[in-house]
């Protein structure tokens, strides 16, 4: 059993009563039932700070994947009551909880969309100019009240896609952290494009958020540093670690793939704009039809039809040792979180949400079914980090980016008597990913138990359908 608060690292038993951990380390415990789990390791429940992937059917295969607790806190939602809401009503597998959307408020304010939702609302209208504008005095004033009430509300933050809109006013952005920062809650960013990709850029990304962190006291969180910074990892690690050693409240997280997701109508996919990336067509493939994009021709016709269509870019190639390592460069920062950003699955045809298995035909990223099982493999078979510090990553880390704002989470991302009984139990010499570019559903191998709650939700390796222990996180609530 591993717990990465204590540094506990021992063979022992784990007792759990009622939904909480009630004993830790004792050998020979007994109760109603027991599990045989030799050569297994026990943890806490892997937490995603970031997955877009909020619904039952994406719930499981990240279940499969270890997690127990899965945010959507980059884009966030809006209004988040309605999410917590819907989520409550249908049910979910594992913990969920949303920070506020401040896309989807300025979308509200600068182009009138009253689309509720999450991430689906906000690729529905991902390239329409008229939220991308800078906003006047008073428009940014009421983005800032939408936000406070948000907060009120129980969001767990500020979402800020501040990537998706880049000449948004820099007064606009601390704005939106001061609010954060009233009641103590962290902003989580998708950075402007750095200096070195874009010298037009009104600010380097990284500089705003470290510079917000700084004059505001925010909690800043840096969202995917893989996907934003690529070759320039390094450079930015420095600073975010130079922050920290000030004092300021920055931390960051990265995903273990060199290939990202988005909406093909993303403004910096725009055809004029992906040399910047050292991108081209050919760098982005569409998921709905899988095809590499042929030329700009057929990029402008996609993004002019589908904006809000899913599509794979290659910002580094994993097939590349040389440019993988700047992956394994983001991952082994100093204090990088792992986080999924795993994308909902797209089908098709309509088909039944709560279907297990899953109907074929479904399309996400491969990193929504296997990132936590990634992790863990590089971890063994490349020694990218220790085994502890894998977990510590995925568990204890994500934990104390939240326990400021919801006191719920002091209780997760450990294994300690009076802690929540979320748990996974894997084979550290099997637990392998097993989605693919091309097979993107497929669920990770050598996961054997998750408990959410204390309930099974995947039993010996295998998901227990019925299971629909997940509860809201909000802010707040203990």
């Amino acid at each position: 059993m591993i717990d990465p608060e204590t540094g506990t690292d021992r063979v022992g038993d784990v007792g759990i009563t009622s939904g909480r951990i009630t004993a830790v380390g004792e050998t020979g415990l007994a109760g109603r039932v027991v599990l045989d789990v030799s050569g297994c390791v026990v943890c806490p429940g892997f937490i995603d700070l970031h997955s877009h992937a909020q619904g039952i059917a994406e719930h499981r295969l990240q279940a499969l994947d270890g997690v127990t607790t899965a945010l959507e806190l980059e884009a966030g939602a809006f209004p988040v009551e309605h999410c917590y809401a819907r989520a409550a009503v249908e049910g979910r597998p594992i913990n969920y909880g949303f920070s506020a959307s401040w896309a989807l408020a300025r979308m509200s304010v600068l182009a009138g969309v009253k689309d509720p939702g999450g991430v689906e609302s906000f690729f529905a209208h991902i390239a329409e100019p008229a939220w991308q504008r800078v906003g006047t005095r008073e428009q940014v004033a009421r983005i800032a009240d939408l936000l406070a009430r948000e907060l009120g509300d129980g969001a767990l933050g500020v979402g800020v896609l501040v990537g998706y809109a880049p000449d948004t006013a820099l007064d606009e952005y601390l704005a939106v952290a001061r609010v954060a920062a009233q009641v103590g809650a962290p902003t989580y960013t998708h950075s402007r494009d750095l200096v070195e990709v874009n010298p037009a850029t009104p600010i380097d990304g990284p500089s705003e958020i470290v510079r917000a962190a700084a004059e505001t006291g925010a909690h800043m969180h840096y969202c995917h540093i893989n996907a934003t910074t690529t070759r320039h990892v390094g450079r930015v690690l420095h600073m975010i670690s130079e922050a920290r050693a000030e004092g300021s409240k920055v931390t960051t997280e990265a995903y273990p793939y060199g290939v990202g997701m988005t909406g093909i109508g993303a403004r910096f996919l725009a055809p004029e704009r992906l040399a910047q990336r050292g991108l081209s067509p050919t760098s982005v493939r569409y998921a709905p039809t899988g095809k590499v994009v042929a030329d700009v021709a057929e990029l402008t016709e996609l993004r002019r039809r589908d904006p809000g269509g899913l599509c794979f870019v290659e910002n580094l190639r994993e097939d590349d040792p040389d440019e993988f390592a700047f992956v394994e460069q983001a991952m082994g920062g100093p204090t990088t979180i792992i986080a999924s950003d795993a994308i909902p699955l797209h089908w098709a045809r309509p088909v039944e949400p709560t279907a297990w298995p899953l109907p074929p035909g479904a399309v996400t990223h491969p990193r929504t079914a296997g990132t936590y099982a990634r992790t863990l493999r590089l971890a063994r078979e490349r020694e990218l980090m220790t085994l502890a510090e894998a977990i510590a990553r995925s568990t204890l880390y994500p934990a104390r980016v939240l326990e400021g704002v919801a006191p719920t989470m002091r209780r997760k991302g450990r294994i300690q008597v009076g802690c929540d009984a979320d748990v996974v139990v894997f084979d550290p010499a099997t637990v392998r990913d097993r989605s693919t570019y091309t097979d993107t559903t497929r669920p990770s191998r050598g996961i054997v138990h998750v408990l959410v709650d204390g309930t099974f939700v995947v039993r010996d390796g295998e998901l227990e359908p019925g299971a629909m222990p997940g509860r809201p996180v909000r802010a707040g609530v203990g």
